[in-house]
C-alpha cells in the first residue's frame, strides 16, 4: 500500500477518533444522569407501589439501557479504530518493495 494512502487512511481513522472522543464524552454526561433518573424513578416506585410510578420507572430504565449500550457501542469502535491505526502504522514501518 502507497504510502500516501496510507497517511490519508490515518488521518482518516484520526479524525473518526476525535469524532468518537467527542461523542463519547457526551454521552457519559448525559448517561450519568439518565442512570441517576432512573434510579431515583426505581425507588419512587418501591415506595409508592403505583401503576403510573411503576411505568415511570421502566420507561426511565428503557432509556437508561438504550445509552448505556450507545456507550460501549461508542467504546468497541474506539478500540476496533485504535487497533485498525496501529495497523496502518505497522505498515508504515515497513521498507517498501
Amino acid at each position: 500500500m502507497g504510502h500516501r494512502l496510507l497517511q490519508r487512511r490515518l488521518s482518516q481513522v484520526s479524525a473518526r477518533m476525535r469524532e468518537l472522543t467527542e461523542e463519547l464524552r457526551v454521552v457519559q454526561d448525559q448517561m450519568s444522569h439518565v442512570v441517576d433518573e432512573a434510579d431515583e424513578k426505581s425507588l419512587r416506585a418501591l415506595v409508592s407501589e403505583t401503576p403510573s410510578a411503576a411505568f415511570e420507572y421502566r420507561e426511565a430504565k428503557k432509556h437508561a439501557d438504550v445509552i448505556q449500550r450507545h456507550h460501549q457501542q461508542i467504546i468497541s469502535e474506539l478500540a476496533d479504530l485504535e487497533r485498525r491505526m496501529n495497523s496502518l502504522l505497522d505498515r508504515m514501518k515497513e521498507p517498501s518493495a
